[in-house]
């Protein structure tokens, strides 16, 4: 049985490990210690992923990863009632721990309660947040399952990602021509004029129900009173409809060639890439099937519904690893409103629990 106590204890353990993306060390030592102690034959890959396994044929995946967003440092989670929230200076790091601590309670109470499961193998991975890198980089002759679950979602553990976009990146360095301002600015070449020229023109936000577009990061410039020769600025587009993908790849690639017909001494150049592609899951998916079919056992509906987001499960399923995302109970993730509600919590390890003693 789920033990509520236990379960929020280990929540809250795990949340106060610092771990923004490029810090995970400490949570990976942490998950080593602990999946040791059920059992598992714990592997790190070059990349520094956690694989765990154990003898058994046709394992199962279960998977969450193990960074954060940022203001991740120093998250003091606090408990009001049935939800769990901190003091609003940091985010609460349910996205993905929820996800972890869900799958550490299912594995801890089966194994006190002597429930025989089916084999399972836990790949938790690093860089999720910083574009899926850790699953990129996974060494995937350590994996042997061939389906997975992915506690990633916003939500309740009922809420299944039906859809996710591919999501191309879009880097873009400008080099001016650097002048006094003051003096002879009639002598300069302005980058930052020409990124200006090039984002106004770009569109921003949401396009239709399955694209959008974000320009996120523009650095440049050095001094106040000099014009600025050097300009970089990044963003990204992602769509689950590959025609609309190709014409905004087409627009982005159109704007910055009209841009460098009017500058001519400046020079532009661009970088774009596919960091995962989209995938769909059909309704006859069995790694699908198998998932609802447990949430129906506990009382629970599955809702469907298409994400904007990547997770690791773009990569898995790409790998050839039958892939389907599930909430975990994490509400207003990537803020510093995010919040877990207990119950819902609750529901996930009960989902995992479940998931691996339902034969």
């Amino acid at each position: 049985m789920i033990e509520q106590e236990r379960l929020v204890t280990t929540f809250c353990d795990i949340v106060r490990i610092d771990s923004p993306s490029g810090q995970e060390e400490g949570m990976a030592q942490d998950l080593t210690n602990r999946l040791t102690d059920l059992g598992f034959s714990v592997a790190r890959d070059d990349h520094g992923n956690v694989i765990a396994s154990e003898e058994g044929s046709s394992p199962l995946m279960l998977s969450a990863h193990m960074d954060t967003v940022q203001p991740g440092n120093g998250i003091i989670p606090r408990i009001e009632g049935e939800i769990i929230r901190t003091d609003g200076t940091t985010i609460l790091g349910g996205d993905c721990k929820a996800g972890v601590a869900a799958i550490l309670e299912a594995l801890e109470s089966i194994k006190l309660a002597g429930q025989d499961r089916h084999p399972v193998q836990l790949v938790f991975t690093k860089g999720e947040e910083i574009g899926l890198v850790g699953a990129r980089n996974l060494d995937l002759s350590l994996v042997q399952a061939r389906e997975a679950i992915v506690f990633d979602g916003n939500g309740p553990v009922n809420k299944i990602t039906s859809a996710s976009p591919t999501y191309m990146s879009l880097d873009v360095h400008i080099k001016g021509r650097a002048a006094h301002a003051g003096v002879e600015p009639e002598k300069g070449l302005s980058a930052i004029k020409i990124a200006s020229e090039i984002i106004s023109q770009l569109p921003q936000g949401r396009l239709d129900d399955e694209t959008t577009i974000n320009i996120g990061t523009i650095t440049g410039g050095t001094v106040r009173n000099a014009v600025p020769e050097d300009v970089s600025f990044s963003g990204e587009f992602r769509s689950r409809n590959s025609e609309s993908l190709d014409l905004v790849r087409l627009q982005v690639l159109d704007t910055i060639k009209q841009v460098r017909k009017r500058f001519q001494e400046a020079i532009i150049q661009e970088t774009l890439g596919i960091e995962f592609l989209m995938y769909s899951l059909s309704p006859d998916d069995p790694t699908l099937k198998r998932a609802t079919e447990v949430l129906a056992t506990l009382g629970l509906e599955s809702l469907f519904g298409p994400s904007g987001g990547g997770t690791d499960a773009n990569i898995f399923n790409k790998a050839g690893i039958r892939s389907v995302v599930v909430g975990m109970s994490t509400q207003d993730m990537h803020t510093t409103r995010e919040h877990v509600l207990i119950p819902d919590l609750i529901d996930t390890a009960r989902f995992c629990q479940a998931l691996l003693t339902q034969r």
